[in-house]
């Protein structure tokens, strides 16, 4: 069976302090998040080209929604892991693994965000 969408639509990551995660990825990946409110749920959209490659997302705080370094991994594609992770380090993150080879595609590199939960970066350079 072939798919016609890619298999990833939409994802949300936690958090507690929506102001300071929203400051900490604007900064890390150098683009502005929209603030939205969704019922009882407060979001920071990221941003979004419709017939771009790959997924988009939002970082939510709302009732029964809590950080985790465990959960499901998501990894941002970013030209330069070396700038991003040293931008989480000064944004108040954690560098869990530096930028890692991984053959032919590419290299990645892990990092925990300012709320606890564990985002993997990922560049073909």
């Amino acid at each position: 069976m072939a798919t016609q969408f890619n298999p990833v639509g939409w994802f949300e990551i936690p958090v507690i302090d929506l102001d300071r995660a929203k400051a900490f990825y604007e900064h890390v990946f150098d683009y502005r998040l929209e603030l939205h409110q969704m019922g009882d749920v407060m979001m920071a959209w990221f941003p979004m080209h419709e017939t771009a490659i790959g997924a988009t997302g939002s970082l939510v705080k709302g009732e029964g929604l809590q950080p985790s370094s465990s959960g499901i991994g998501i990894y941002f594609s970013t030209p330069d892991i070396e700038l991003a992770l040293a931008r989480v380090r000064e944004k108040g993150g954690t560098v869990i693994t530096e930028k890692t080879s991984i053959g032919e595609h590419g290299f990645i590199g892990m990092a925990e965000d300012t709320e606890g939960n564990r985002i993997g970066l990922h560049s073909h350079t």
